[in-house]
């Protein structure tokens, strides 16, 4: 379809003003952050890194770190195991039912926050009879880390088919020698790209985080929230949200390089 010069235009409008709706309140965050007044007067009269070496030294902030990184990289791993079973499953064998799993695999990403957060905590500490912990966190936030991984694997085995995989089964190679020489290898950089979006949701979220979390257990995101409002902390709040953007940008935007990657039929 051509497009007017003037459509382009009004096109081109319209896109960085959305652009200009996302990124401008994330922008001012950044800059925040590294602004030297504690009262962030607007422009800011001066730079100055002093608020990221409190964040460096502040023990609260390097405590919710850690307890984000654990709780994000536990959610990926076994969103990784399961999501790349379903996903083998679903593309490789015909059974009854095998549409409606594969929506109740998706469905979770799609339910609000807040009402899987509910029914994780009654499910947790009403029918299991379970504290919540930081092993509840992880459970929760793999219910939707199993689904970036699932959409990524599942995707790149129905692209694949399953033509090599007999050609070496035909050439004498068992299944557990095939999986290993031919169809982790062309499926590593999705299961890659779908563990850096897992990562990311998982590091990010708040709202199932709220429901799950133990006494003691304190992520980035409810960190910041129990934080936002105490004066004498909002400068370090502005440093570990910005920490927050740049630690979604990255898994992202690698994400996607390696989606085009694949796609385009090269290698990361």
């Amino acid at each position: 379809m051509t497009l007017s010069t003037r459509a382009r235009y009004v096109l081109a409008s319209l896109m960085g003003v959305g652009l200009a709706f996302i990124y401008i309140p994330l922008s001012v965050v950044v800059i925040n952050s590294f602004n030297s007044s504690r009262t962030f007067s607007w422009p800011p009269t001066g730079l100055s890194l002093k608020w990221w070496e409190k964040a460096v030294q502040n023990t609260g902030v390097r405590q919710a770190l850690g307890w984000s990184i654990a709780a994000g990289f536990s959610a990926t791993a076994i969103a990784l195991l399961l999501g790349t079973c379903l996903a083998f499953a679903v593309s490789r064998y015909n059974f009854f039912g095998r549409e409606i799993i594969s929506l109740l695999v998706v469905l979770p990403i799609s339910l609000p926050g807040v009402v899987t957060g509910i029914a994780l905590s009654n499910a947790f500490t009403k029918q299991l009879g379970i504290s919540t912990s930081l092993l509840t966190v992880i459970i929760g936030h793999a219910t939707f880390c199993i689904v970036v991984v699932y959409n990524n694997a599942l995707a790149r085995l129905r692209r694949m088919g399953t033509s090599l995989q007999e050609a070496s089964m035909d050439l004498g190679a068992n299944g557990f020698t095939t999986f290993r020489l031919i169809t982790l290898p062309n499926l590593a950089s999705a299961l890659f790209a779908g563990g850096l979006l897992a990562f990311g949701l998982s590091f990010d979220e708040i709202v199932v985080t709220t429901f799950t979390a133990g006494p003691g257990i304190q992520t980035l995101p409810i960190w910041i929230y129990d934080n936002l409002f105490r004066p004498n902390q909002a400068p370090v709040v502005n440093v570990v949200a910005a920490t927050l953007v740049l630690f979604s940008i990255i898994p992202i935007y690698l994400s996607q390089r390696l989606s085009q990657d694949s796609t385009s039929g090269g290698r990361f």
